[in-house]
């Protein structure tokens, strides 16, 4: 069972009978809970370490469609100025204009194009990022993590994703030399995702 289901048998036509009941009981809007996921990111900094950071405020909503799983989509809205990497200092300057600019773009957001299943409970889901004004697309990678009633009666899905990106491509280019060689921080950022969606 999985999110976005099988790539349809080009072999012959699919019958409404060999949707699995599993993965139809799955179809609905979902929305996504911020106290029991995360957004991460990981940059390699001075050429020798990671430092990890979050985005501890967002929204985002999903819908997963059962019986034509292709067409589930999936949004997110991040609150830039939510950003935590564990230093004050250096959240501050991501939230000036030498990166994110927040005054001037408080939101970061991903709109979904296309789905597509791997196999097994690997799943890739394209879509559009934007950052700054600057719009490009990004595919995430996922694993369905299953389905499961909390002990609140609410229907849940869950997924952990990754993905990465040159933040170049959004206009995130500040960086400073290093004496020993290289920049302070990498051009590559990796993302992170740790899910939990309610359904409606």
């Amino acid at each position: 069972m999985g999110i976005f289901g099988r790539k349809n048998d080009t072999t012959a036509p699919a019958a409404p009978a060999a949707v699995n009941p599993e993965l139809a009981a799955l179809t609905g809007a979902y929305t996504i809970d911020a106290s029991h996921s995360k957004l991460g990111f990981t940059a390699r900094h001075a050429m020798v370490t990671n430092v990890k950071g979050a985005f501890t405020e967002f929204e985002g909503k999903l819908h997963l469609d059962g019986s034509n799983p292709a067409a589930s989509t999936a949004s997110l809205d991040i609150a830039m100025d939510s950003v935590d990497t564990g230093s004050a200092d250096r959240d501050g300057h991501l939230a000036s204009a030498d990166f994110f600019d927040v005054e001037q773009f408080p939101m970061m957001t991903f709109r979904s194009t296309s789905a597509e299943a791997l196999g097994g409970e690997d799943y890739r889901i394209t879509g559009d990022l934007t950052i700054k004004g600057v719009t490009k697309p990004v595919t995430i990678d996922l694993e369905f993590n299953g389905s499961a009633k909390d002990p609140f009666g609410n229907e849940r899905v869950g997924f952990e994703g990754k993905a990465e990106i040159l933040r170049s491509d959004w206009g995130l280019t500040w960086n400073a030399a290093l004496e020993t060689g290289g920049v302070l921080i990498s051009d590559k950022i990796k993302l992170s995702f740790d899910i939990s969606a309610i359904k409606q």
